[in-house]
């Protein structure tokens, strides 16, 4: 058994063939934990869920559809439709959702995100702001709900570290979570790590040199993930034929591209990586 404890496999790039990306999954022995970016995929994503045994899923508002008059929000064809604004976090819509189901396992995705920001020192202040009464808002909601967090952190290492931090000072009895898709460094990656947060790693390990840090992040803090139909494995991308705007999407079965990287940076065996993260994430989700 494998888990891949990051896909989308409610975004509308599976609207063709998701019966059949599903069915690779549990042929394979792949659990899926499917990411809500929004209230409308992460309603989605309990109904993935509901409906399949291998799937459980996580519900959130992720940074960039948060609702801004500061920036222009970016669409995003493989995701869905967008509200042209964005959406306000609307707790009770949120605590219903979770209510609704006994496969949500968590909270996310969640978190900041200041790669695209508004020009003018006040506006990006005042949009760093609402970035952050969101994320501390779903923390909350978290706690309430007794369930660990899926965070997203881009561009925005020290606010991101800092509330978490806080968070955890305030609350005792704050769960943990998993920092998503980490591209950070190792002195970085510490910090989380000393917070009880696991590393998330994924095929961003095939475009950006995290080699230090997962060599020396003990494996029993490493969640492996797709981020599908992200972050495709440089070996998929290089045997699949892509499409004529040369990418490839990604899904759940590429996640054993994954563990064999980390196998082999780590110089361990396949199996070995296997048997700890799925451990790993079965202990923080409670699959």
């Amino acid at each position: 058994m494998i888990i891949d404890t990051h896909s989308h496999l409610n975004f509308k790039a599976y609207d063709s063939d998701r019966d059949e990306v599903i069915k690779r999954t549990q042929e394979n022995e792949i659990i899926c934990i499917d990411v809500g970016t929004k209230y409308e995929t992460s309603k989605n994503a309990v109904e993935l869920a509901e409906q399949n045994e291998n799937i459980f899923a996580s519900i959130g508002l992720h940074p960039i559809h948060i609702k801004t008059d500061l920036l222009r929000l970016r669409m995003d064809e493989s995701e869905g439709g967008f509200e042209p604004l964005g959406e306000e976090f609307d707790k009770s819509k949120y605590l219903e959702l979770a209510k609704s189901s006994k496969k949500i396992v968590a909270v996310g995705e969640i978190g900041l995100d200041y790669y695209y920001k508004p020009k003018g020192t006040a506006k990006k202040e005042l949009f760093k702001q609402k970035q952050k009464q969101v994320f501390i808002a779903q923390l909350e909601m978290a706690e309430e709900l007794n369930l660990p967090v899926i965070v997203h952190t881009r561009v925005a290492f020290d606010d991101t570290y800092n509330i978490l931090k806080s968070q955890i000072t305030n609350h005792k009895s704050q769960k943990r979570g998993v920092i998503h898709c980490f591209v950070g460094n190792w002195q970085e990656a510490q910090k989380y790590l000393e917070l009880g947060f696991y590393l998330g790693i994924n095929g961003v390990l095939y475009k950006q040199d995290i080699t230090e840090t997962i060599m020396n992040c003990p494996l029993d803090r490493i969640l492996v993930e797709t981020d599908c139909p992200y972050l495709t494995p440089l070996p998929v991308e290089a045997l699949a034929k892509a499409g004529p705007d040369g990418y490839v999407r990604n899904e759940p079965i590429f996640v054993k591209h994954i563990i064999q990287k980390i196998a082999d940076l780590k110089n361990i065996g396949y199996d070995q990586v296997v048997e700890i993260t799925t451990q790993n994430a079965k202990k923080l989700f409670g699959i």
